[in-house]
């Protein structure tokens, strides 16, 4: 029974969001809740069955004809099938069986797949909703993993898609590609949600680890999916992949007991995931071929030097450079913040104590842990102060536990 369990619970993954894409596809995404119901009740009939007469031979084909079956009694009931569907089988003068006309084929899938991924990441919906409905329709996650992913409760992540689903509806949304000479365009979308899943798995504050990485995995795939069709494959495209996948090798490394955060001065690289860095290089040199240089590009190349452990003055010097360009294409505080401290790596804590002082972001706790880094053995008294006001503003009990660590060794540093 344990072992059915197990096995329900990955294909649920795998196949969800497969199934209700191709029935969505099938019949319209005003349709896409029933879609999700009928998915649901099949897996539901497949926790029933299987733990009464084990698994199937092939369970994911088993999943697939109970899972026809059942859109087309619904649909047949509705005579939503005979309106919509049948016509168009009788136009293409294709004779097939009811039942085959709602295709599981792995080619269907895929382009059902991606057509489900241009629509929910349709401009008009707000990129919150975007990201839950990508969770939900794309990645498989149910509705406690979403609300936890976002420190939410499931009411509001509820509410949250409904709404989502509702705008689907009113701005009529297709499930199809853009024309060819918008989809540079709404790539830029797709990418951008896409990136924003990956830091939801990767600056995440929930304590479930398992959940983080599976968030950026899924990200991940996303991200694979969009290079399967040519239009899609662009340099960006390739660069984001790049970013993903240098992000990810280190995630073993940056996870210490108790969802403790290792810093990336303290991270050990025997950790790091030598096989997704290689996909990084690889992907980053892909990224190479076009004439438009993104910001997945600089930040590409950035993640690409901080998978290089030895720490020289040419690293940091070409960190600096990278962020000196994505300050200029995408200005961001957290951007310049970072940027302030590749300039304390390369040219010293004077310059970037300068520097620092102009930011002024005063609600930030990494601000003030990298002025209480820049005042150390500069002004004592004010590195100090700097780090107690980080300690004040950080969210966790874990970051908190980190910046009192440097308040010990500064106080230890100043009594010795």
């Amino acid at each position: 029974m344990e072992k059915e369990l197990e096995s329900l619970k990955y294909l649920f993954k795998q196949e969800f969001s497969k199934m209700v894409a191709v029935i969505s596809k099938l019949f319209g995404l005003q349709h896409i809740e029933i879609a999700e119901d009928i998915v649901s009740e099949t897996f539901l009939l497949a926790s029933e069955t299987w733990g009464v007469k084990g698994l199937p031979p092939n369970p994911t084909a088993w999943l697939y004809t109970v899972a026809k079956q059942k859109t087309l009694h619904h649909f047949r009931r509705n005579k939503i099938f005979d309106k919509k569907v049948l016509p168009e089988i009788i136009a293409r003068q294709e004779l097939v069986d009811d039942a085959e006309a709602i295709n599981f084929s792995q080619e269907n899938i895929k382009d059902s797949q991606l057509q489900m991924l241009f629509a929910i990441c349709n401009p008009s919906i707000a990129s919150e909703a975007q990201i839950g409905l990508a969770l939900r329709i794309l990645c498989g996650f149910g509705i406690d993993e979403i609300a936890e992913a976002f420190l939410s409760n499931k009411e509001t992540i509820n509410k949250r898609l409904f709404r989502a689903k509702e705008k689907l509806r009113e701005e009529k949304i297709k499930m199809e590609l853009p024309p060819e000479s918008e989809i540079p365009q709404r790539l830029d979308n797709v990418l951008h949600i896409i990136y924003l899943l990956f830091s939801e798995g990767y600056y995440s504050q929930t304590q479930n680890q398992i959940l983080q990485q599976d968030l950026c995995l899924e990200a991940l795939r996303l991200g694979l999916m969009l290079t399967a069709y040519d239009k899609t494959n662009l340099p960006k495209t390739n660069a984001l992949i790049a970013l993903m996948c240098f992000h990810a090798s280190r995630f073993n490394a940056r996870q210490a007991g108790e969802g403790e955060v290792v810093l990336y001065e303290a991270q050990n690289e025997a950790l790091w995931d030598q096989a997704l860095i290689n996909q990084g290089i690889y992907f980053l040199q892909l990224s190479a071929e076009g004439n438009e240089i993104s910001s997945y590009h600089l930040e590409a190349r950035i993640a690409y030097w901080h998978c290089v452990k030895e720490d020289t003055p040419e690293k940091w010097e070409e960190i600096l450079q990278l962020y000196n360009a994505l300050l200029m294409i995408n200005y961001s505080p957290s951007v310049a913040l970072n940027r302030t401290f590749a300039l304390y790596k390369a040219n010293g804590q004077q310059e970037a104590l300068a520097e620092a002082e102009k930011l002024k972001l005063e609600n930030n706790h990494f601000y003030y842990v990298l002025l209480g880094e820049l005042y150390r053995n500069i002004d004592n008294e004010k590195a100090k102060a700097s780090f107690q006001r980080a300690w004040q503003l950080a969210k966790t009990d874990t970051e908190k536990q980190g910046i009192q660590a440097q308040i010990n060794r500064l106080t230890d540093e100043h009594t010795h």
